[in-house]
């Protein structure tokens, strides 16, 4: 669970329990509380079985989106995201940035972008994934958490990177043991790739901001291709 879940939670648990002390001096039914907390707690219990928790994920999303910070993460994420992809050469389709777009898209998480892996998806169904190919997918996964630790000096977001990475590393062959390696190393790779981009980098997170297109993306990274700036890599825009 993120620390945005859990503060939304303890919010709610805080409420209920200050009503149910407050009741009686407003004349609130301790009926109300309960059934607050009982509708509450089934319907948690019906998105996690059901959805996966999609539905908590965007109410969740909904509610933090009052944070300016919390909406330039995932802006800054997904940017480093599809940054990282277009240099590695895997075409990204399309980009989300709340919880909403990413459910519309199927995507799990608060955003996303989508990718053009039918190269990929060839290879894992002749179960012939070259080194070159699973480098690339590593290093975009990471790259998301890379971006946000570039930018604000830590990462909120990525547990849905690691998770796709390792189920990805256990579906070729990898045994547990070498997951946070691999995590570390493409990281590692993911950040270099953002800091010698960093121009593009910047002016990605723009277009994105103001809900550019693919094209429009593409052509800016282009425009800015090549010139890092290691003096700019801390706060955002």
């Amino acid at each position: 669970m993120s620390q945005t879940a859990i503060n939304l939670v303890a919010i709610f648990v805080f409420l209920m329990t200050f009503s149910s002390l407050l009741g009686p001096l407003i004349h609130l039914s301790p009926t109300i509380p309960a059934l607050a907390t009982v509708t509450f707690l089934g319907i948690a219990t019906l998105d996690n079985f059901s959805f996966q928790g999609k539905g908590g994920t965007i109410v969740l999303d909904l509610m933090a989106r009052f944070s300016p910070e919390y909406k330039e993460r995932i802006l800054h994420h997904e940017a480093g995201h599809f940054l990282v992809a277009y240099l590695l050469g895997i075409p990204v389709t399309s980009y989300t940035l709340s919880a909403w777009e990413a459910w519309k898209k199927g995507q799990p998480g608060q955003g996303g972008i989508t990718l053009e892996d039918s190269e990929l998806t060839a290879q894992i169904e002749k179960s012939q994934i070259t080194a070159q190919m699973l480098d690339r997918y590593c290093t975009i996964w990471m790259a998301g958490i890379a971006a946000e630790t570039l930018v604000f000096k830590s990462a909120e977001g990525g547990n849905d990177d690691k998770i796709k990475l390792n189920e990805f590393l256990q579906v070729i062959g990898f045994s547990a043991a070498g997951y946070q390696q691999k995590q570390r190393f493409h990281l590692l790779q993911s950040k270099n790739l953002i800091q010698e981009n960093w121009d593009s980098y910047q002016a990605l997170v723009t277009a994105m901001r103001k809900r550019a297109s693919i094209v429009e993306c593409l052509e800016i990274i282009t425009s800015h291709k090549g010139t890092p700036d290691g003096e700019k890599m801390s706060g955002y825009h």
